[in-house]
């Protein structure tokens, strides 16, 4: 890569732009949330497309969050990695609570399975933001229902996002293969993905380490409703 003076003023510029897009969109996704619980469903012709407006403003959003996480290299000793314990009733509470009027806005409904006094230590912001795009993406490809279920399984915190829909194709499953290695290089502009939800979070997944032991995400159909699911293994 060029380290030329242009080279890292470009780099700067595009980071601010992106940064200043993400306020703004961060902006609007509060407005359509404040006018989406102050209507009724039904009640509003608007009400389906303000709906799918706040579900496109979140997936940008996400978008953003995660390329200036990646800008900033994250897991690097300067990114600022906080591992702190945390309830698993508080983490479903935050999770559930940031996507509560979009899930209600599509008459999804969210199940949850966890001890709420089970403790792990854990960088909340990073998971919170990683659970938070795995549930956007799942409310796109469910019919009615999402899980969020954790529990510790051969001494890691499992989280899982499993839906009821169709499951992940054969495409996105070798997608997910490629994000465990470390490969970003999975664009497919037939069908808008760019892969990079699943590799920040098989990045952040790795920066939780204990004992030479890393997180890890897979991906795999199946679970309580024979959907998709998306699991996230923390030591």
């Amino acid at each position: 890569m060029d380290d030329a003076p242009e080279s890292n003023e470009l780099f700067l510029f595009l980071a601010s732009t992106a940064h200043d897009m993400k306020n703004s969109v961060s902006v609007l996704s509060g407005t359509l949330e404040t006018l989406l619980a102050q209507a009724a469903p039904g009640t509003e012709t608007a009400y389906p497309q303000m709906a799918h407006m706040l579900y496109q403003t979140k997936r940008l959003n996400d978008n953003l969050i995660q390329l200036l996480a990646l800008y900033k290299q994250v897991g690097k000793p300067a990114y600022p990695f906080d591992m702190q314990p945390l309830a698993m009733g508080d983490l479903v509470a935050q999770v559930a609570g940031a996507g509560r009027i979009l899930l209600d806005s599509r008459h999804i409904k969210l199940e949850t399975s966890a001890d709420p006094d089970l403790v792990w230590h854990l960088d909340e912001d990073l998971i919170v933001g990683v659970l938070g795009h795995a549930i956007n993406n799942a409310i796109h490809y469910t019919k009615d229902t999402i899980r969020l279920a954790i529990a510790v399984v051969d001494g890691d915190l499992e989280i899982r996002i499993e839906d009821n829909g169709a499951g992940y194709s054969a495409a996105m499953l070798e997608a997910g293969v490629s994000a465990v290695h470390g490969s970003s290089a999975c664009v497919n502009f037939l069908t808008n993905s760019t892969g990079l939800g699943l590799y920040f979070s098989s990045e952040v997944a790795k920066m939780h380490k204990h004992r030479q032991r890393a997180g890890r995400l897979r991906l795999e159909n199946g679970g309580a409703y024979g959907g998709a699911c998306f699991v996230l293994s923390l030591p």
